[in-house]
């Protein structure tokens, strides 16, 4: 066999080796891997790498190394699953930096964190000033994790005792201008449905680069042509507008009405009204 055939016939097969490891062993960003396993890959790739130009070594070695080192590493990756001593050891275990909201240099000395490191890693987590940290710990693959104190942690609707929707992810029904029908029968909808709507923003699939179903059921796209004007989802913020308006006509009548027994029907009406408004507010504040 030619020189130039063998290595690109290695390199090929290296490449789907490669792949297919990546595939089976870790899927996630390379900043958020362990050093093991940022090293495992390497090794591997290298091993490959070489393997494909080298001709003097024979398939036969190059296919028991990658056997060694990936079945190791897979192996390794799975037993860690369901053995926490033994993932602790391997991966290691997040170590506190701060705590109480003081830092704790004999830990920083241990991992070998700087000062300049320290705050440069909670600049990183939008924190500009320490005393703002109530706990920080250092993660395996060298992320600083971060709890803000209490008074410095943003305010949600569970403090506030406000009732909000249930989240609901998006889902993509168009792409590319494409239809995808599985997320639209996840809904409970069809094609029909979905062409209904378009044609209400004057649209049609074919000009759409991406719509999504919220988590409201309303439809929103985005078109190949961008400077076409999207007409924006209107539903429940007309429906909020009509319940206030009710309530207000509601209480209104009970104003002027002189007939007592009137009067307290209107007043009874306009409360249900309120309830029933507070109900979908939620739902209509959320779009």
């Amino acid at each position: 066999m030619m020189g130039w055939v063998e290595v690109a016939l290695r390199s090929f097969v290296g490449f789907i080796i490669l792949i297919a490891i990546a595939r089976v062993y870790v899927r996630k960003p390379i900043g958020e891997t362990s050093h093991l396993e940022f090293g495992l890959i390497a090794t591997v790739a290298i091993i490959l790498g070489v393997g494909s130009i080298q001709l003097a070594v024979p398939p036969a070695y190059l296919l028991v190394a990658i056997v060694i080192w990936a079945g190791g590493a897979i192996g390794i990756s799975l037993f860690s699953l369901n053995n926490a001593s033994f993932r602790a050891a391997i991966y290691g275990k997040g170590i506190p930096i701060m705590k109480d909201g003081k830092i704790l240099e004999d830990n920083m000395k241990k991992q070998h964190i700087t000062t300049d490191e320290l705050l440069r890693k909670l600049r990183g987590k939008q924190v500009f000033q320490v005393a703002d940290v109530e706990f920080a710990v250092l993660e395996g693959n060298g992320e600083l994790n971060v709890l803000l104190k209490k008074e410095q942690q943003p305010i949600t609707a569970k403090m506030l005792d406000h009732q909000v929707a249930p989240a609901k992810e998006p889902e993509t029904v168009i792409m590319d201008g494409k239809v995808l029908n599985e997320p639209l029968a996840t809904r409970g909808l069809n094609q029909e449905w979905l062409k209904s709507e378009l044609e209400k923003m004057n649209a049609t699939v074919e000009n759409v680069f991406m719509a999504q179903i919220d988590e409201y059921g309303q439809l929103t796209i985005d078109l190949f042509n961008d400077v076409m004007q999207v007409p924006q989802p209107t539903e429940l913020p007309m429906l909020e507008a009509n319940l206030k308006s009710v309530i207000a006509e509601l209480e209104s009548f009970a104003l002027d009405t002189e007939n007592p027994q009137a009067k307290q029907s209107y007043k009874w009406c306009a409360e249900q009204m309120t309830h029933v408004h507070d109900n979908v507010a939620p739902f209509t504040k959320g779009s």
